[in-house]
């Protein structure tokens, strides 16, 4: 079996592609996973700010408006900017001759938004609920 392997060299490539998760399944896993430590964080910094102005709605709003802006994703953002680069070409994709762009995956497009401030007010608002 392996001699069959090493003498068609596509096979080779086949064996060695079989044993390394592709670098774009990598990089979606490190997006999913720097997300999900933000949220954490964030869901901590909300519960600890909700509970430390009290009664007053409007400082925890002011304040959490401050912090949202003010918060930092600029990892994830950079993985997301090479996601929206290189997915297309590592994963293969068609293009499209009539639009000239890659074709979607399952009908989505494969291209993630950056997150920022808003992606945050999404999630946890500055207004009570």
């Amino acid at each position: 079996m392996m001699r069959r392997v090493l003498a068609d060299p596509s096979l080779v490539e086949q064996y060695i592609r079989g044993g390394v998760m592709p670098r774009f399944m990598q990089r979606l896993r490190e997006i999913d996973d720097e997300l999900r430590i933000h949220r954490s964080r964030l869901e901590f910094a909300y519960s600890e700010m909700r509970t430390g102005d009290g009664d007053d709605p409007a400082a925890f709003s002011e304040r959490w408006l401050s912090l949202a802006r003010s918060w930092r994703f600029d990892r994830v953002n950079e993985l997301i900017v090479q996601h929206n680069e290189y997915y297309p070409i590592e994963r293969n994709l068609a293009i499209n001759p009539r639009t000239g762009d890659y074709v979607t995956v399952s009908g989505r497009d494969y291209r993630r938004d950056p997150v920022g401030h808003a992606w945050i007010l999404e999630r946890f608002p500055a207004s009570p609920a």
